[in-house]
């Protein structure tokens, strides 16, 4: 695959994460163990993790004219992903709040897109040419699915990968679905779009085909800390999880993922190869607090690689 660069479609928030033994009931305060405020958003993780691995990125959203904005500049500045950004002094940039359970490392996550909520198909229009132009166009639904899906048909008509991480969790059509490339979701998110219990190797092994049945090319299914499924249309592979260390969060697992696989694939990996990579580099992110702060870089995840 000539390398190109990937152009990701998604939302910035800042994240708002408070550490605590429970979330607290309606009605009820409780003490916390812990608050960080750093940058977030699938998308802007996604393209956080590409470009630390050695990607050329490029993130298309929409942000307002505030502090957070400016968290947001900086961080992509900092990292040297191109932002196509459209940025809205009469909205606000897009917040999350997240519970982390202190014993786990496990999450639960309310987002608010904010100016993102409002990219819609002109934004795409307006980068049609960076989508052609890139290897690889990977979206997910925190903005518009009428966006993603037209960012997915630009890619596919010009020979881009594309790349489909479907959450938050929506019911789709069959059209977006015959876009990707690769679909990309975890466990609940195969839950929802297929209806089948997703709680096994063996239970993803049955979603991924349902899946393909419905229209993606090929399928993976993050499975936590029981690794990937990946379908390609032939016989499914599971490939276990790293053990990279002791779970501190697991919050920006799934966006190093993302990122992971889509890099890998840029540097011209199988996907086999790719998804293995992928594993890697969310096994690493879990063992930092925070989404975008916890991605890795390519030193860290090759070390990883090496040892086994």
């Amino acid at each position: 695959m000539q390398e190109s660069g990937i152009v990701i479609l998604g939302i910035f928030v800042a994240d708002a994460a408070y550490r605590a033994d429970r979330q607290p009931r309606i009605g009820e305060t409780i003490l916390g163990k812990g608050f960080a405020l750093g940058p977030g958003g699938k998308g802007s993780n996604q393209a956080v993790a590409a470009a630390r691995l050695g990607s050329q990125v490029k993130f298309i959203t929409r942000i307002g004219d505030d502090a957070f904005a400016r968290m947001a500049r900086d961080m992509w500045a900092r990292e040297n992903i191109e932002s196509l950004v459209v940025a809205d002094p009469g909205s606000f940039t897009g917040s999350a709040y997240i519970f982390v359970d202190d014993a786990t490392g496990n999450n639960a996550i309310i987002v608010v897109p904010g100016a993102a909520s409002d990219v819609g198909v002109q934004d795409i229009e307006q980068n049609a040419d960076s989508i052609r132009d890139a290897s690889i166009f990977m979206a997910q639904f925190e903005t518009p699915i009428d966006a993603a899906k037209r960012g997915m048909e630009i890619a596919k008509s010009s020979g881009t990968t594309t790349v489909l991480n479907p959450a938050p969790a929506a019911a789709v059509d069959r059209d977006l679905l015959e876009l990707c490339d690769y679909l990309v979701p975890n466990e609940s998110e195969a839950e929802t779009l297929t209806g089948m219990r997703v709680q096994t190797v063996e239970d993803a092994r049955e979603a991924s085909r349902a899946l393909r049945e419905m229209g993606a090319k090929s399928v993976i299914v993050t499975l936590g800390e029981n690794g990937a499924l990946l379908n390609l249309g032939g016989e499914c592979k599971h490939l276990a999880a790293f053990n990279a260390g002791p779970v501190v969060e697991t919050t920006g697992a799934g966006d190093s993922f993302c990122g992971g696989f889509a890099h890998a694939l840029l540097q011209g990996h199988t996907p086999y190869e790719a998804t293995r990579y992928a594993c890697a580099a969310a096994s690493i992110s879990v063992t930092r607090p925070g989404t975008a702060p916890s991605m890795p870089s390519a030193d860290e995840v090759e070390l990883l690689l090496s040892k086994l």
